[in-house]
């Protein structure tokens, strides 16, 4: 009889300790306008096992109470093309990415497997390496460390996507949440869907050392979180608790989206919604990080097979100053290219 009040005082000690218990974070850094507070304002992960609580990385995608009722992103096909989108623009690609910047008449190859190198510091972000098309066919950007343009940004990669016998390239773009990628898994956090890296809080990044080569000496907000990611049905991009951090997942390489062979993704109702929200698009450092290696022969597909001679870099980009996220149709806020 005397055993059940010891058992309610142990569960109501360990109850309070959960509530006491938490990472230390610093100060608050600029915040720009309730969104971004919303997307900032998270208590900090718990460190231990990482199949245990909830996904802190959930505050990367956006909330879509605001989606038009009946509307999915996931369910419906595209509109017909007189309805939505550029000429030369998948319609369905008009509701979540900017104009594509370069066009090519043959796919781009898979993505080669190649190890991050491990974050300068704290507040990085990684941008994965991808696939441009040059004078002498594809070359490989290589992925890169890169300074933000602002406190809370978030980089959602760019992809290549299959539309009228063409492969389109939409250029990738900072915001408060991440957006639509092609459903491309990139590796190191970038699963398909979402963003598994890391989040921001309270002004810091927070990094997943699951999906990061973080050095705990240099960073100094980390935590440990396996994913269990499900893209749609409409995506054959599968990620689960096999996923590694430097390789991809059951040799899931492709580096397009749609067409015979590429990922058949439809974006989400939260990617859609992070493309409406205020964005920046690539910094001048990134324009100028991508032109670089086009005179690189070592990059170009036709030479390196697909393996190419620099697949990563362990120099950051730094950021370009007075970059602050701008509503859709506004002038400034980075460099359209």
């Amino acid at each position: 009889m005397k055993a059940l009040p010891r058992i309610a005082l142990c569960m109501a000690v360990a109850a309070a300790g959960f509530f006491v218990v938490s990472p230390h974070s610093s100060s608050t850094g600029a915040i720009f306008g309730a969104a971004v507070a919303s997307a900032q304002d998270q208590a900090p992960p718990d460190q231990g096992p990482p199949d245990q609580g909830p996904d802190p990385a959930s505050v990367n995608q956006a909330p879509v109470q605001d989606q038009p009722s009946g509307q999915s992103y996931t369910t419906q096909a595209p509109p017909p093309p007189d309805q939505a989108g550029a000429p030369d623009q998948n319609p369905d690609d008009g509701n979540y990415a900017e104009q594509p910047t370069q066009q090519a008449d043959q796919a781009p190859p898979p993505l080669p497997d190649y190890d991050q190198p491990p974050a300068p510091g704290d507040d990085y972000s990684w941008t994965p390496g991808y696939w441009a098309w040059g004078p002498a066919g594809y070359y490989w950007v290589p992925g890169v460390w890169v300074e933000p343009p602002y406190v809370g940004a978030l980089w959602t990669p760019g992809y290549w996507g299959f539309y009228g016998g063409r492969y389109l390239f939409y250029p990738g773009h900072w915001g408060l949440h991440i957006g639509f990628y092609g459903g491309i898994n990139y590796g190191f956090g970038y699963v398909g869907l979402g963003y598994e890296g890391g989040y921001w809080n309270h002004g810091h990044f927070f990094y997943n050392r699951v999906y990061n080569h973080v050095d705990v000496r240099t960073v100094h907000n980390v935590y440990n979180y396996r994913a269990n990611v499900h893209v749609n049905s409409f995506n054959n991009v599968h990620v689960d608790n096999n996923v590694r951090t430097n390789n991809f997942n059951n040799n899931v390489r492709q580096s397009y989206r749609g067409g015979p062979s590429g990922v058949q993704a439809r974006p989400q109702a939260s990617e859609g919604a992070a493309w409406r929200e205020p964005y920046a698009p690539r910094m001048n450092t990134q324009v100028q990080h991508e032109q670089n290696y086009s005179a690189m022969r070592g990059q170009y597909a036709s030479e390196n097979h697909g393996r190419p001679a620099t697949p990563a870099i362990s120099h950051a980009l730094p950021a370009d100053r007075g970059v602050q996220p701008q509503s859709h149709g506004s002038s400034g806020g980075g460099h359209h290219r």
